[in-house]
């Protein structure tokens, strides 16, 4: 997942010299905005350096908790989400066997645009062990398995052609 966390930052930080409104958040067990280190003129491993040492993004013991993240995001940042607003997640939907809180990823949902997921697992890997990917999987308007470029180009693609404005 490391890996996968890295490349999705280096994704942000792209994104975000394209869109001008759109906005970057980090987590592991609880969530943090991380908008502001992906700024225009700003390099890559200062952002990265930045995300790791200053983001508040472990809460109790630093191994995931989506749960968690999502209410924590929700009572920080709900009130923020519109109709016009499209969320994007990235992750392996791997929640430790923490309880998966999903009511509040359903709560995201309801008042976004859309809400979408990018899994860097095989899909042959959903829903094993300790992931959780189809109770997550139901919020979604769409999930994707991405864990080569060319899967990338595929979404970046079809999101492109959706007509979806990053927010």
């Amino acid at each position: 997942m490391a890996t996968f966390s890295r490349f999705t930052l280096q994704f942000s930080h792209a994104m975000s010299s394209q869109f001008s409104r759109l906005r970057s958040f980090a987590f592991v067990d609880t969530v943090d905005e991380v908008t502001d280190f992906f700024g225009p003129g700003i390099d890559f491993g200062s952002a990265l350096h930045r995300v790791t040492t200053e983001a508040e993004v472990i809460w109790m013991d630093g191994h995931s908790d989506y749960g968690n993240t999502f209410e924590r995001f929700l009572t920080r940042y709900g009130s923020q989400i519109s109709p016009r607003t499209t969320i994007i997640i990235t992750g392996d939907a791997r929640n430790n066997y923490r309880p998966t809180r999903d009511e509040a990823l359903g709560e995201i949902a309801r008042r976004a645009r859309s809400l979408i997921w990018l899994n860097p697992e095989p899909t042959s890997y959903w829903d094993t062990g300790d992931s959780t990917m189809s109770v997550y999987a139901r919020h979604c308007d769409s999930v994707h398995e991405v864990r080569t470029l060319a899967q990338l180009e595929a979404f970046v693609e079809r999101l492109t052609f959706s007509g979806v404005k990053a927010m």
